[in-house]
């Protein structure tokens, strides 16, 4: 897979945007209600990141910085937001190598955690996550008080390459 630095307004971001709020409504019933706006995904107070299988848009996946106020962030906090795969690509790995792109471009934009929120209906992303060092936090924004919300982080680590 290819990752790709994307406008959050591209079109290919866009389409795959769309197809992760199916996903929501077909598992909650809804799609995600959390405010998400463009320039939040800019560098250097963000990115949205595009993966692409011989040139195909396959799986998204977001960081937006937040700075505080706690409890809910910390100065250096990254929240994942859209991380998401295609149902055609899905059990390849992209996923794994799209979170670990968006922790390597968060370390090297001088981030220092990553908090993200998802659901109990996601029980593969869950997984995912905790398979890669991700601990239960306090539940934070749009649905802190939602019992099928969990929120997780991972304090973010220069990791060696190669």
């Amino acid at each position: 897979m290819d990752i790709r630095v994307t406008p959050f307004d591209h079109p290919d971001a866009v389409k795959l945007m769309d197809e992760v709020q199916q996903e929501y409504v077909v598992r909650y019933g809804e799609p995600d209600m959390t405010t998400m706006r463009a320039e939040e995904f800019t560098p250097p107070g963000g990115l949205f990141l595009v993966g692409y299988l011989d040139g195909v848009p396959v799986a998204t996946g977001a960081w937006r910085a937040h700075d505080g106020p706690e409890p809910d962030f910390r100065p250096g906090d990254v929240e994942l937001k859209r991380m998401y795969v295609a149902e055609s690509a899905r059990g390849r790995g992209f996923a794994r190598a799209m979170l670990a792109e968006l922790e390597r471009t968060a370390v090297a934009a001088g981030r220092r955690r990553a908090v993200l929120e998802t659901g109990i209906r996601q029980p593969e992303a869950i997984a995912l996550y905790r398979s890669c060092g991700y601990t239960d936090i306090p539940k934070f924004g749009y649905y802190r008080n939602h019992a099928e919300s969990v929120c997780l982080a991972r304090k973010l680590v220069s990791r060696p390459t190669g």
